[in-house]
């Protein structure tokens, strides 16, 4: 199989985000930031037959159409949980094509991201990434550093117990230095030292697949979010699917432990410093 892989392409199983067709949610009682864990690329081609990397490739067509309506939508985050920490116990060679997927991703994106000002983000480790990969994601943040539209934010070699560990170690080595003092620490210092530091809380967190667990991921981040389960494959998970899970977030009364909101208002315990604009 040629490892090219034109993602473009692969969109037309999927409907795309030129879509015009009105929301009735209004934007108010959407979600201002949704987190989502892609699962189910690999069992996708295997029940087609196809080798996990055809998973993988049309997984990154979902990407593109579900970035897209976001967009459209005004959305304020997409956080996508691309490769997590623990990921790297697959093949080798899975494992060299996902890297040369992330960076032909990242390529033939740009154009697209900045035609619709969409700001693009990474959240994880740098160690273990392969140079040319990094080149690529460190062109791409500078490019769309002053979009002010959609925050795309990729979770790359991510695990939130590790991110967690990264915080404590720097408010340790504060502490230590006498920048900090122990009393002065709160919740919104953690938050402060995580790697998603200024971006707001997730209000929606969306799993394919079927699973039922979290997978270590934004951990501390998804303390009050809403979750949306589907069946739906990745590679099977289009603008419908987006829409219901919206849907399903405006209709939930969130009290936050307190008394009634209005259903689906997106008011969170973050400070507003937190929140996306």
């Amino acid at each position: 199989m040629s490892r090219s892989t034109d993602i473009q392409s692969l969109t037309s199983g999927h409907e795309l985000a030129g879509n015009t067709t009105p929301f009735e949610i209004p934007v108010e009682r959407r979600p201002r930031h949704i987190a989502v864990i892609m699962d189910g690329n690999g069992r996708w081609a295997e029940r087609k037959n196809q080798p996990r990397v055809v998973g993988h490739q049309n997984g990154a067509a979902s990407v593109r159409t579900i970035t897209e309506e976001c967009a459209r939508l005004k959305i304020g985050q997409l956080t996508l949980y691309c490769l997590s920490s623990e990921n790297w116990k697959r093949p080798r060679e899975e494992l060299d094509f996902l890297m040369h997927l992330l960076q032909e991703y990242l390529i033939q994106e740009r154009d697209s991201l900045v035609e619709n000002n969409i700001c693009l983000r990474f959240i994880g480790r740098r160690d273990r990434l392969p140079s040319d990969v990094l080149d690529e994601m460190d062109k791409s943040l500078e490019l769309t550093a002053n979009n002010d539209g959609l925050i795309l934010c990729l979770a790359i070699n991510y695990g939130s117990r590790g991110e967690i560990v990264d915080a404590i170690r720097e408010i340790a080595t504060k502490v230590k230095t006498g920048k900090l003092q122990v009393g002065e620490i709160q919740e919104s210092t953690v938050s402060e030292h995580l790697y998603t530091h200024g971006m707001a809380d997730p209000d929606l967190l969306v799993r394919t697949a079927g699973e039922m667990r979290i997978s270590n991921y934004l951990l501390w981040q998804i303390s009050y979010a809403e979750l949306w389960i589907t069946e739906k494959l990745w590679p099977e998970f289009g603008i419908p699917e987006l829409h219901e899970a919206i849907k399903s977030f405006a209709a939930r009364d969130r009290r936050y432990g307190g008394l009634n909101h209005e259903p689906g208002t997106a008011e969170r315990s973050t400070s507003p410093e937190n929140e996306v604009q």
